[in-house]
């Protein structure tokens, strides 16, 4: 007998609908400005000023030119290569620091290590502009104004939410299975290495992505340490400006393009593993 259905189900499923339309138009809202920096990056530059919200026609449409101009006059290559060396190092580093930190807290459960594990996550509240001037001197005197120096000025910046989520899913981990391997005549960093990361796949991959996605699109840090001299790609866009405030806005939209496309394609392969990263680096111990 087919079952009846109930004015909680009408509900139920008014709820999701309307869940679902809430999400479809707030998804729409997001992916509009990408489509319009997409849309003018073929455009003249004279009309994504006039005309930003008209598609493509005959007379605005310049075919790739936006993209030659715009790759000969910013040095986009090289500013590509810093930039991903840059990502890269310190996605690496931050992980294998940051992890190593949390287990140490973790397991070590003592005065001092509480307090580092407070240390780190009070540094997660702090503005960077509260520090910002401080930082780019103390970078300059320590020589630290390089594509390597900045690497470690990442590791530093990326460590407080990092350890926060890598505590929260060691504190999942059962000691047992540590123990097991120290029996078996594993070292710390051979139980490190051999048998905790492996358990941290979803929070490190949920960690590189979230830090992939903020040093690969950061402005304001690359310009106060290493300026002019190591262009990261958010930096050499802005010399698309020209004299008296006049921009070329055609070659910006479609450089644009080229700098969020890696990341959105490195986003949309990744994504998937967010949520179980951002659910298990949140259980309690």
């Amino acid at each position: 007998m087919a079952k009846t259905k109930t004015i909680d189900d009408y509900n139920e499923k008014g709820k999701i609908d309307a869940t679902f339309f809430l999400l479809l138009v707030l998804a729409i809202l997001f992916l509009v400005p990408v489509f319009m920096v997409l849309l003018n990056s073929f455009k003249g530059t004279v009309y994504v000023s006039t005309e930003p919200f008209k598609f493509l026609t005959s007379t605005n449409f310049v075919k790739l030119k936006n993209y030659a101009v715009g790759l000969q006059r910013t040095g986009f290559l090289k500013a590509f290569g810093y930039s991903l060396f840059i990502t890269l190092a310190s996605v690496g580093v931050i992980i294998v620091f940051t992890s190593m930190t949390a287990w140490m807290i973790t397991r070590l459960k003592n005065k001092l290590t509480n307090a580092i594990y407070f240390m780190f996550a009070f540094s997660m509240l702090v503005p960077f502009q509260m520090v910002m001037f401080t930082m780019s001197f103390m970078a300059n005197r320590l020589h630290l104004d390089n594509p390597v120096g900045i690497v470690l000025i990442y590791l530093g910046f990326g460590a407080g939410q990092c350890i926060f989520m890598f505590c929260g899913f060691i504190k999942s981990i059962p000691a047992e299975i540590e123990e097991a391997a120290m029996i078996d005549g594993c070292n710390p960093i051979q139980i490190f290495f051999s048998v905790v990361m492996p358990i941290l796949k979803p929070t490190v991959i949920t960690v590189s992505i979230l830090q992939t996605m903020w040093i690969w699109n950061d402005y304001l840090l690359p310009t106060l340490v290493i300026g002019s001299n190591y262009r990261t790609i958010p930096i050499a866009i802005q010399y698309l400006r020209g004299g008296y405030g006049s921009i070329d806005w055609g070659a910006m939209m479609a450089m644009l393009v080229l700098a969020i496309l890696p990341i959105i394609i490195f986003y949309l392969c990744c994504q998937k593993y967010i949520i179980d990263g951002v659910v298990a680096g949140a259980v309690k111990g």
